[in-house]
């Protein structure tokens, strides 16, 4: 995690901020089957060896679309500026609701001109969700912090609304440390934003591993997770990850709450691979198609 950090629905939106609700459909493939995505940052290591070997092997283990990470002003997506990386994803029928970019920067400053600049890349590759990946976890651990940056979290998320996006939250562990006021910082998040400016990328590793049920979230704020990290914890390391299916984490009966979640993108995500990672993304595929 220690790179993705340096590099840094429910509700669709329309033009002029106003919010309904979309068709199911739209989670699901011409039969009828629910549509699964990549967090591109599994990949990273083969990225840099050819973006469209990647893209291509994506879309041959017969994921729908992936979500981006990783963009810079100078570099954009891994040396391919916005209109490029759309382009080959079209190329292989491919989407990217979401992706992931860097708020340290703003949260620091508050300057919405970065947010400014989010925005026009997230529509120039087809983007419906800004997507803030990890903060300082230093802010979690104090309350008057965190309230700080809730102020600047809901500023971006209203410029985001204004101009037909909308802000997304992608959780770690830090934000479950429990602070002097009996809350948590994602107690803290979900509690202190609205549902019609964030919506919640629950990284559900994560969440177990900081000791929590996902299923208990859902129920407690239902409707609030638009966006899903589907990630699998090694049953005999929880530092690690494995293949969907192949470790101790129960999506059988996480999924079976996805509509009370609000859920309408699943993206698979391995940060660490003890095989191949290309044949890796296609098993947990499998899994996913044929189990979930």
């Amino acid at each position: 995690m220690n790179k993705r950090r340096e590099f840094l629905i429910q509700f669709g939106l329309l033009a002029g901020g106003m919010c309904i609700l979309p068709s199911f459909t739209s989670v699901l493939n011409d039969h009828g089957k629910r549509k699964f995505g990549i967090q591109l940052y599994s990949l990273r290591d083969e990225l840099p060896k050819g973006v469209e070997n990647v893209i291509k092997n994506i879309a041959n283990a017969g994921y729908s679309y992936v979500e981006g990470y990783g963009y810079s002003e100078k570099d954009g997506f891994w040396g391919l500026n916005p209109k490029t990386f759309k382009e080959m994803l079209s190329k292989y029928n491919l989407t990217c609701p979401s992706s992931h970019y860097d708020f340290g920067e703003y949260e620091q400053s508050g300057d919405l001109n970065i947010i400014k600049n989010y925005i026009e890349v997230a529509k120039g590759i087809g983007n419906e969700y800004i997507v803030i990946p990890y903060i300082n976890p230093e802010i979690y651990k104090d309350e008057d912090k965190t309230k700080s940056w809730l102020v600047k979290l809901n500023k971006a998320a209203k410029l985001i609304k204004s101009e037909g996006l909308k802000l997304a939250y992608h959780n770690h562990q830090i934000e479950f440390y429990k602070m002097p006021n009996g809350k948590t910082g994602y107690e803290m998040l979900l509690e202190g934003t609205k549902p019609e400016l964030v919506d919640f990328e629950m990284d559900i590793y994560w969440v177990i591993n900081a000791g929590y049920d996902p299923i208990q979230l859902f129920k407690r704020y239902p409707n609030r997770f638009s966006l899903w990290h589907v990630k699998d914890m090694d049953k005999s390391n929880s530092s690690k990850n494995t293949e969907i299916g192949n470790g101790s984490i129960d999506f059988k009966i996480i999924f079976k709450s996805e509509k009370l979640a609000g859920m309408k993108y699943a993206f698979m995500e391995q940060e660490n691979f003890d095989i191949d990672a290309f044949e890796s993304i296609n098993k947990s595929f499998k899994y996913l198609k044929h189990t979930l």
